[in-house]
């Protein structure tokens, strides 16, 4: 069995919640929450970000606003909908029974 693989597929899976968690502290710029992700341990790139966050806003769980950059071109800022922080606060209850269901298991 590969390690990195499987490691791989368990940063997938959390992934999406990762990106309404940085989102959440504040309105967020794509190479923030690259950042904030990277920071953390959560590898993920342009790539695999974008379509995330479409995904997420054709949802309902972002919104978007346009400010000018100094550095360049106009800039998409990522918050949370009213929508969007229901269904955090619901991935938030089901992440902490899984990681108690989990510490339970490896306890026994």
């Amino acid at each position: 069995m590969n390690i990195e693989s499987n490691k791989g597929q368990m940063r997938k899976g959390i992934l999406e919640y990762c990106i309404l968690l940085v989102i959440s502290n504040n309105s967020c710029y794509a190479s923030d929450i690259i950042k904030q992700l990277k920071e953390a341990k959560v590898i993920v790139v342009e790539g695999t970000l974008y379509p995330l966050l479409t995904r997420q806003k054709n949802a309902g769980l972002l919104s978007y606003r346009w400010e000018e950059s100094s550095q360049g071109p106009p800039r998409k800022y990522y918050e949370l909908t009213d929508k969007g922080r229901e269904y955090l606060r619901e991935l938030d209850k089901s992440w902490d029974e899984l990681v108690k269901s989990v510490n339970h298991i490896r306890k026994n």
